[in-house]
């Protein structure tokens, strides 16, 4: 791949970043520019410079990940020229379809996130069941002390570490789960953002 110069390299992430408000995209180039500069003040040649900041793409997708989705939605719906009155008219006399869809789109969006975690919610309560379990057949195992009956106290007390033993596990299960789970919906908010931005970068 050809080492980009300074100037290419503003240009690409520049792009990458266009369907972002114009404020934050002069601050970003600004804020990249300086790196580059402060690099090259260091001894390293411009291309090597550029080079040390990674992959412009890599850039713009953390850059994205900072930006609030709301932000970006509201840049992409925003008019680039005064509306013309025929225009509005259109839009209010279509509000009775397109104001139901966007609610719609904006509830499946809220709707998969709450699913997201509810599935976490879920996983951990059925890990602190087991726990609780365990510890309710030591407890039984415990106050069957003294009524001799040891067929009962034994079993309470194998069904107890076991259930401890398995909430122990699965506490771990759960976690990478859990991180998996997470890793997915910041995965896929992301390439969401990615949607609202114009062009990609180079």
């Amino acid at each position: 791949m050809k080492a980009m110069n300074k100037q290419e390299f503003l240009a690409a992430l520049q792009a990458g970043l266009n369907g972002l408000p114009r404020g934050d995209i002069q601050h970003w180039v600004e804020f990249y520019r300086e790196m580059v500069e402060d690099r090259m003040e260091d001894g390293m040649s411009e291309e090597e410079a550029v080079a040390a900041l990674g992959p412009v793409r890599d850039l713009v997708a953390q850059i994205l990940s900072e930006t609030p989705l709301p932000r970006l939605v509201h840049e992409k719906v925003k008019p680039k020229r005064p509306m013309k009155a025929w225009e509005i008219i259109l839009l209010v006399l279509g509000s009775p379809v397109w104001v139901p869809l966007a609610c719609a789109a904006v509830l499946v969006l809220l709707a998969g996130y709450a699913v997201l975690w509810a599935c976490i919610i879920t996983l951990y309560a059925v890990d602190l069941t087991a726990a609780l379990g365990g510890l309710a057949g030591l407890v039984g195992s415990l106050l069957l002390a003294s009524s001799g009956e040891l067929a009962a106290r034994v079993f309470l007390l194998g069904a107890g570490l076991a259930c401890l033993g398995l909430a122990v596990l699965l506490f771990f299960v759960f976690n990478q789960i859990s991180v998996w789970i997470l890793r997915l919906s910041k995965k896929a908010l992301l390439a969401l953002k990615f949607r609202f931005v114009q062009k990609e970068a180079v």
